[in-house]
Parts: structure tokens; sequence; C-alpha cells
């Protein structure tokens, strides 16, 4: 048991030193930070998921494929003839902004 601690505290110092150690968890000061960070993205990209479905989920994604440091998915697409159907990417939340 002594070996898992000493890893903790190992990844916990190189986390202060700035490196990303947990996959998704850039920007986390700490192993503790990182580990949560890197729940909520997971999270989020599952919650988004379901309140686009699957197939508005695959055309968002297809979309921001496309996109570049200076041009945008929706112009990249445009350019190659690339059909994108943002219909698909519409939720069913009232609240939501068009």
């Amino acid at each position: 048991m002594a070996s898992r601690q000493q890893n903790r505290q190992d990844l916990d110092e190189r986390a202060r030193q700035g490196e990303t150690v947990v996959p998704g968890g850039t920007g986390g000061k700490t192993l503790e930070a990182q580990q949560h960070l890197a729940e909520g993205r997971s999270r989020g990209g599952h919650t988004r998921k379901e309140q686009l479905g699957t197939e508005g989920y695959q055309e968002m994604g297809r979309k921001g494929g496309l996109s570049t440091m200076d041009k945008s998915g929706e112009e990249r697409a445009q350019e190659e003839g690339v059909d994108i159907d943002e219909s698909k990417f519409r939720t069913g939340n009232k609240n939501q902004n068009p």
C-alpha cells in the first residue's frame, strides 16, 4: 500500500509543477484538481451527447473537425463542399437562444 501512496504523492508533485498527469485534467494545479476536471469534462460530453442525440453529436464533431486556426468549421465546410446539417444541433431546451 505504501507504493500506491508514494505514486499519488509523485503524481501530485508533478501536477503542482504544472504537468498534466491525468488525461483531460489540463489546467488542474493538483492531482485531485486534475481528476475532478477530467471527470467533469467527460460528464459534460456525455450530457451534450444526450441532449443532441447521437446524430447531432456526430454532426457537431464533423463541423468541429474541419475548423482550423484561421477558419471556422462552417467556413471550411462551405469551401470543401461538406454538407453539415445544423438542424441536428438543436435541442429540446426552450431556454436556449436560437
